[in-house]
C-alpha cells in the first residue's frame, strides 16, 4: 500500500475537530466518526482477517494529530490485523470454502471475498471498500489518505486481477 501523504487530510478538517472532540469524550462526536469511518474499518479488517474476527476499533487515545484522523485509523486498523496473526494459529478455524450442499448466495460471496485476499495487498483493501463497503473512490482517498490516483489505479488493475481469477475458477 502507498504510504500515508504528509497532508493527506486538510488541517482543520471536520473529521480533525470531531476527532479532538471525541478525545475529549464528546459521545456525539465519537458517533458522527464513527458513522463515517465504520465502513473503512470494516473493509480494511475484512480483507486481512478471518469474517468472525472482525470487530470494532473504539481507541482515541493513540492519536496525535486530529488532522490525520482517516489515516491513523485506517493504520490502527492495519497492525489490529498484523496482531491477529502474530498470535498464531486459532483454536477453530473457518469452515473450508466448497462444503456440499445447495448453492448459497452467501457462498458466492465468500468465494469472491476469498479471491479478493488472494490478489496483491495492494489491490485487496481497496477492492473491498469498493465493493463490500460500497465507498467510492474518492471516499476511500478521503477516509485512508491514499491518493485519489493511486486508488483509481489500485481498484482498476484489481479489478482486472479480480475477473481473471474467477474466470478461471469458473472454468475449473
Amino acid at each position: 500500500m502507498e504510504a500515508v501523504r504528509a497532508g493527506a487530510t486538510p488541517p482543520s478538517s471536520d473529521s480533525a475537530r470531531l476527532a479532538r472532540a471525541a478525545r475529549e469524550g464528546d459521545r456525539a462526536a465519537f458517533g458522527e466518526l464513527y458513522s463515517r469511518y465504520a465502513r473503512m474499518v470494516h473493509g480494511i479488517l475484512l480483507a486481512r482477517v478471518p469474517r468472525r474476527q472482525v470487530d470494532d476499533l473504539r481507541r482515541l487515545d493513540g492519536l496525535r494529530n486530529p488532522d490525520a484522523f482517516g489515516p491513523w485509523l485506517a493504520m490502527i486498523t492495519r497492525n489490529r490485523a498484523a496482531d491477529h496473526f502474530r498470535r498464531g494459529p486459532e483454536e477453530a478455524s473457518e469452515l473450508p470454502d466448497h462444503l456440499p450442499g445447495a448453492p448459497h448466495p452467501e457462498g458466492e460471496a465468500l468465494a469472491v471475498l476469498a479471491a479478493i485476499r488472494r490478489l496483491p495487498e495492494a489491490y485487496q483493501e481497496p477492492l473491498i471498500l469498493r465493493l463490500v463497503e460500497g465507498m467510492t473512490g474518492p471516499e476511500i482517498a478521503a477516509r485512508t489518505g491514499l491518493t485519489a490516483g493511486s486508488v483509481r489505479v489500485n481498484l482498476h488493475r484489481g479489478m482486472q486481477m479480480l475477473r481473471e481469477r474467477l474466470g478461471k475458477e469458473v472454468a475449473s
